[in-house]
Order: C-alpha cells, then sequence, then structure tokens
C-alpha cells in the first residue's frame, strides 16, 4: 500500500490549481491522478480563445491556458502526476486506481475531488422521434472536430444555447457547415453575453428563445426536426410547430457535475448544483474529502475554476497540516430569486467569498443579505442566471452574526 499526502483526482484546470495551491501551503508529495493520457481536461479541445484574462492578463486558446498554467508547477519536486489512470474506489481516503500498472491503491491524508462535469444527453429531456445518426452533444462534437478533426454534420441545428453551443455554433460554421439556428427553452440565453454576440449575431445565425424541439425525424440519417414554441410556462404551444431540414442537431442542454465518486462515498449533495455541499474551505461532509471546480458547480470561466481550485488545494494543505481551525457551523439560507450558493455553510473567522446564481433575469435590483448580526445590500444593475454571481464578506462583517445567513435578490 503506497502512501501519499494528498491525491487530486483530476488534471485539468482545478486539479492543476489544486496542486499548486497545496504546495504553496507545505505539502510536498502530491499525486494527480488524470483519466486521459495529458493534463488539462477539457481545455485540451477549447480550441477558441477567451481563457486567461483573469489569470494571466492575456487572452488565450484552452491549450495554451492549460499549458500556461502547467508550467507553473511541472519544476516542482513533490507534485507527480498519474495518466491513463481511472479512480475505481475511494473508501476510508484509500483511492483505489486502475492504470498501466494494474490496479493499485494509494492512501492519502487528504483527497482533493476535481472530477469536471459532463454534458446531459438527450435521454435527459426525453428527445422524441426515430433513432437516427447525427444527434450529438456539443462537447462530443467539439472534440470531434477540433482533436480528430472531423466534422460531425453541414446542416447544423442547435438545441440549447449554453456557450459550448453557442462557441460550436461559430466552430462549425467556420469549418463551412451551415448553422441554421439556435433554439433556447427559456426566454434569455443561458450563455454569456459575449458568446452571444461574437457566436451568434457576428454570424447572423438566429436564436429561437422560448422554443425548443418537438422531435426529430430520419432513417439512418437525421433529415428535420420539428421545432415548437413554448409559453412563459414553458408549455408548448399548439399549431406553432416549423420543420427544419437538417442533417445534424448538437445539444447545449446543460452540464452536470461528474459526481459519481462523490456519491459512493456518501458525501451529501446540493439538490441544485448536483455536486457536493461543501464550506468555506470546500470540504465536503466526509472530513478531509475536498471538491472544486466544475465537479463542484458549474463555472462560467476557466480562470474562476483556476481560483476555487486553488484555495481548495490551500485548505487542503491546511488540513493535511493541522491547522484548520472550525467554529460554529452557519448556513446559507436562500429566499426570493437565489438558485443556489456556494459554499451552502461556513465558519466565522475569514474572508468568504460566496459564489451564486440567480433564478430568473433580474434588471436593476439588490443582492439583500441579512442575518441576526448583519444587514447588507448590494446594487447590481442586471444580473441573468447564466452568470455566476461573486460576493466577498470581510471577516469583520460576519463577526456578529448569530445563526444562519439569508440571501435575497429585491427589485
Amino acid at each position: 500500500m503506497r502512501k501519499t499526502d494528498l491525491i487530486i483526482i483530476g488534471g485539468g484546470s482545478a486539479g492543476i490549481a489544486a496542486a499548486l495551491g497545496a504546495y504553496e501551503h507545505g505539502v510536498k508529495d502530491i499525486l494527480v491522478v488524470e483519466r486521459d493520457f495529458e493534463y488539462g481536461g477539457i481545455l485540451q479541445q477549447c480550441i477558441h480563445n477567451g481563457f486567461g484574462l483573469h489569470t494571466f492578463n492575456e487572452e488565450l486558446s484552452g491549450p495554451a491556458y492549460a499549458e500556461k498554467y502547467y508550467a507553473l508547477i511541472k519544476d516542482k519536486e513533490g507534485i507527480n502526476f498519474m495518466y491513463n489512470a481511472a479512480v475505481i474506489e475511494i473508501k476510508d481516503k484509500i483511492v483505489t486506481i486502475q492504470c498501466n500498472d494494474g490496479l493499485i491503491g494509494i492512501e492519502a491524508k487528504a483527497i482533493v475531488l476535481a472530477t469536471g462535469c459532463r454534458e446531459r444527453p438527450a435521454g435527459a429531456i426525453g428527445l422524441k422521434g426515430d433513432r437516427c445518426e447525427g444527434v450529438y452533444t456539443a462537447g462530443t462534437a467539439q472534440r470531434y472536430l477540433n482533436k480528430e478533426g472531423f466534422l460531425v454534420g453541414k446542416k447544423v441545428f442547435i438545441l440549447g444555447s449554453g456557450d459550448i453551443g453557442l462557441i460550436m455554433a461559430r466552430r462549425m460554421t467556420l469549418e463551412g457547415a451551415k448553422v441554421i439556428g439556435v433554439a433556447e427553452l427559456q426566454p434569455y440565453s443561458n450563455g454569456l453575453a459575449r458568446n452571444i454576440k461574437q457566436c451568434l449575431e457576428d454570424f447572423d445565425i438566429p436564436l429561437y428563445l422560448s422554443h425548443t424541439v418537438e422531435s426529430i425525424h430520419g432513417k439512418g440519417r437525421l433529415q428535420s426536426i420539428t421545432l415548437i414554441e413554448v409559453d412563459e410556462k414553458l408549455q408548448k404551444i399548439a399549431g406553432s410547430e416549423q420543420e427544419i431540414e437538417c442533417d445534424c442537431l448538437l445539444l447545449s442542454i446543460g452540464l452536470i457535475p461528474e459526481n459519481t465518486l462523490v456519491e459512493d462515498l456518501g458525501v451529501e449533495l446540493d439538490k441544485k448544483t448536483k455536486g457536493a455541499i461543501v464550506d468555506e474551505t470546500y470540504m465536503t461532509s466526509v472530513e478531509g474529502i475536498f471538491a472544486c471546480g466544475n465537479a463542484l458547480h458549474v463555472h462560467d470561466l476557466v480562470d474562476y475554476v483556476s481560483i476555487e481550485g486553488k484555495k481548495c488545494g490551500q485548505a487542503a494543505a491546511d488540513y493535511i497540516n493541522g491547522n484548520s481551525t472550525i467554529s460554529a457551523k452557519h448556513n446559507n439560507v436562500l429566499e426570493n430569486g437565489v438558485s443556489y450558493i456556494v459554499p451552502q455553510y461556513f465558519h466565522l473567522g475569514k474572508d468568504i467569498e460566496f459564489s451564486f446564481r440567480v433564478n430568473r433575469v433580474f434588471k436593476q435590483c439588490k443582492i439583500h443579505i441579512y442575518g441576526d448580526g448583519i444587514d447588507k445590500y448590494i446594487n447590481k444593475l442586471g444580473i441573468v442566471p447564466s452568470e455566476m454571481q461573486k460576493v466577498m464578506i470581510k471577516k469583520e462583517e460576519l463577526d456578529d452574526l448569530d445563526g444562519n445567513l439569508h440571501w435575497e435578490v429585491i427589485e
């Protein structure tokens, strides 16, 4: 049985940053377990630019961002990577790994889960119609195109306006495909505003808000889809159907934290994020098990993933070195307009950054944060569910808190 101080599961942006954070806080025996043959995770297939503005103050492609961040740790003795390795089980901080050497077990003092997220497939929305070729998740199409050089369709429609779908609308267009349109169930886009502008408007690709795909049609290969409008309650409007010819349907219908290992560990999950419930140190309900990045909750920007991953690594190092101090537990209570918040609970004694999303579009509004001992308002010009909000609350503001902290949006 091999032993190490810290095991990080996942060698993407969160895992690399967690390794750096832990190393800088005194942990010098770190193993990063990555199931792929290289570091970087999903970044390696994201060849578009837009990464690194917050972290490196420059605009990078996904692979360039991964390489630049990896350069920060590659020469640090004590940080080791294990590639082509799949974690089979975690039990009592013993990680069972299937790798090139066979099945091995490694015991750690702490574990960081940085496993990223996965796409929701067609089955998640009960897509009706024929079983035909030509239906892909947007991320799968992205990998085929950017890493394998394979164009999955020439006449494309996209369901869902998440960022991956928007980016693939542009990417497919640049490779010669005709992108007929993008449909979004909600009355607003679920992608970043810059991607709406750069990926749709700049290429004259129409966005059908309050629409969804009713069914798909094709014998062998996809031939057409039926598009239908929905009302304010997201119910389909009879008579609004229109048939659109296409040979490819890309699905950008949401991302879900990869939480299989979390579930097996008995970690308590957040019903909204589908990731672990954590405190301000990113420790889960199981002592010594931490979670960060898209494995915890889906982020807008990789820069935010790296920032969170580094903080998580630092907290894991503090736990390993016996420097963690735990005070009374305080819960976050979600009121009007707030969809979820991370961390879900916290302890006093430090500055805490909270990340949250709203559940609908708000124009001019205020974030009201209150409890026994705190009453704080933050003005916002406009916020939407697709953009994660961050609020830093100073230690001094929370010192007098007695009980839970409430969050609401006031228009």
